[in-house]
């Protein structure tokens, strides 16, 4: 007998989506204006500018580092609340006007409140999902991440050309308060205690059994943030402008269209199905970025990569949660973003450094090959075993 397929579009998956599209979408607005607004409103350099933009994603890291062994604890629509509120009223720093030095403050303190709130939602949507739909679900929650992914940038920019940065702050904080409100109507299943973790071990602040796939994304991110922090540099270069400003939001759509079809493959015949592919194809996409000399071939290589890495995030996500017990779920998904947001956070520094060695087009085809041998060790730290278990299933 067929078992009945389970609910995954419930009224508290839907909340949930919605709280982090509002938080991606806060994220990403920010990050396209704030280095702007530290120009103009501080008289602060380019350098200063780029930590200000930065800063966020180090406090963000911080949070999840602190909250992954704590949530539990705490409790998740707890953690949740408290993140929100601790969000949202940091937002209300911008509009203090007390030098660079404040607003670097500001930034890391706001980082904080969105590492602790992301974290929440990241691992309240992993215990409402039906386990026999863990990669589907997943994949549409990402979704909500590629929707502001794309609509932040462009609203951001767009609000910077006709209004004030108060009312962009405004508008975030209008946002925030939304995101929060919305909270007190998600109901949270609780969760048996978890185990104590005394100490300062590893443990203690990411989960071992996440680790392996982690490495995966934290690789696949670093060479993601060389698209994510310099097409417009190297659009610049190529006299590709026009092309370049819709290049994120044809990645939006590569990522939209396919991952409800990547979600059910994962869940139908294993990880292995998907996440082989779609680093071959993110490979792919930075190769063909490399040799873009036209502006479709760059809106090629946003299709591609879009396939590619989109399919990677929400891929090594499901394979996280899975390989975590129920009480540890919390830590995994801290484990996860972290190794997301450094490779994010601290990859354009690194990749700053060798562009003047080897130039844009060099750097893709570099990082191209990186991908690739992705590939390997994807195979040593997750394929060989999922492959392993499906055989034994079978």
């Amino acid at each position: 007998m067929h078992q009945p397929i389970q609910k995954l579009w419930t009224r508290d998956f839907l909340i949930i989506s919605l709280i982090n599209f509002f938080l991606t979408l806060i994220f990403f607005l920010l990050m396209v204006t704030i280095g702007v607004h530290a120009v103009e409103s501080y008289g602060a350099t380019t350098s200063q500018a780029g930590l200000v933009t930065g800063i966020f994603i180090i406090g963000t890291l911080t949070g999840r580092l602190f909250i992954g062994r704590l949530i539990d604890s705490i409790g998740r629509k707890k953690t949740l609340y408290i993140g929100l509120v601790f969000f949202t009223t940091t937002i209300l720093l911008y509009f203090v006007h007390w030098g660079i030095g404040f607003l670097l403050l500001t930034r890391f303190v706001h980082g904080l409140g969105m590492g602790l709130s992301s974290t929440a939602t990241g691992t309240i949507v992993a215990q409402i999902i039906p386990a026999t739909r863990k990669g589907e679900g997943i994949g549409y929650y990402s979704m909500s991440s590629t929707l502001a992914t794309a609509i932040g940038p462009f609203v951001g920019l767009l609000l910077s050309q006709y209004t004030s940065f108060t009312l962009i702050f405004a508008l975030c904080f209008v946002i925030g308060v939304i995101s929060l409100a919305s909270t007190f109507f998600v109901n949270v299943p609780e969760v048996d205690a978890p185990e104590v973790v005394r100490g300062f071990s590893l443990k203690s602040f990411v989960e071992p059994r996440a680790l392996p796939i982690a490495l995966i994304i934290g690789m696949a991110a670093l060479s993601y943030s060389s698209v994510l922090s310099y097409i417009n540099f190297y659009a610049s270069e190529l006299d590709l402008i026009e092309a370049a400003s819709i290049f994120f939001l044809v990645y939006s759509v590569a990522v939209l269209l396919s991952r409800p079809i990547t979600g059910k493959l994962m869940d139908a015949r294993g990880a292995n199905v998907v996440m082989y592919p779609a680093i071959a194809i993110f490979a792919v996409g930075l190769l063909v970025l490399s040799q873009a000399s036209s502006g479709w071939i760059l809106l090629l290589a946003g299709a591609l990569i879009g396939l590619g890495f989109g399919n990677i995030q929400s891929g090594t996500q499901a394979i996280a949660v899975k390989a975590s017990p129920p009480h540890r779920m919390g830590m995994a998904t801290s484990t996860f973003f972290i190794a997301l947001d450094a490779g994010l956070g601290f990859g354009p520094y690194f990749i700053g450094l060798l562009i003047p060695l080897t130039g844009f087009s060099t750097l893709y085809l570099i990082l191209s090959g990186v991908v690739l041998f992705t590939i390997f060790l994807y195979y040593v730290m997750n394929g060989r075993n999922e492959q392993k278990q499906l055989n034994e299933a079978a």
